[in-house]
């Protein structure tokens, strides 16, 4: 369960309400949110990032990276390194199995009915359909800090200095 505060907290760092919440994966040293998990179905459409980055400081940094072509960079690299490319697709189908594990059995039911299962099967993180593909920085980063297993995010926090809030003293 999300708090309260919690929520109060994420839609001022999101600048609009938060739909979905289902819990702080992640807490900045400050105790805020960081990263936060997401229902995979809202309102009967399929919200394909299970992990949410909130923190405006971090989403300020990654989406720097964004900005100076890191994702072509990325794609380049996954086409290249066949053993970052074995790891990110391992990621992908891991985040599969959490988003099909997250529904509840009435949505999961809802879903094969209206012919969305593949949708949430082959359809890998952020709803890339092409595994070779890197949609966002932000949601592998948020992965990453959330599950510690998303290689484009490792390859993110091993190269730059990405700076967390600082702790209250």
């Amino acid at each position: 369960m999300v708090s309260q505060s919690d929520l109060r907290t994420i839609e001022e760092q999101l600048g609009r309400r938060p739909r979905g919440v289902l819990a702080v994966e992640r807490r900045c040293p400050a105790g805020h949110p960081q990263v936060i998990k997401v229902y995979p179905l809202i309102e009967k459409e399929p919200f394909p990032t299970l992990f949410w980055l909130t923190c405006p400081s971090l989403v300020k940094q990654i989406s720097r990276l964004e900005h100076e072509g890191y994702i072509e960079h990325l794609e380049r690299l996954i086409r290249k390194d066949p053993e970052l490319r074995r790891r990110y697709y391992e990621s992908h189908r891991a985040y599969i199995r959490e988003r099909w594990e997250t529904l509840r059995d009435e949505d999961k039911r809802w879903i094969e009915e209206h012919g969305l299962r593949e949708v949430f099967q082959k359809r890998g993180i952020g709803g890339l359909r092409d595994w070779d593909a890197v949609k966002c920085l932000h949601m592998h980063y948020a992965h990453f800090k959330a599950r510690g297993e998303n290689p484009i995010g490792e390859w993110i926090e091993e190269r730059f200095e990405i700076r967390e809030c600082a702790s209250p003293t």
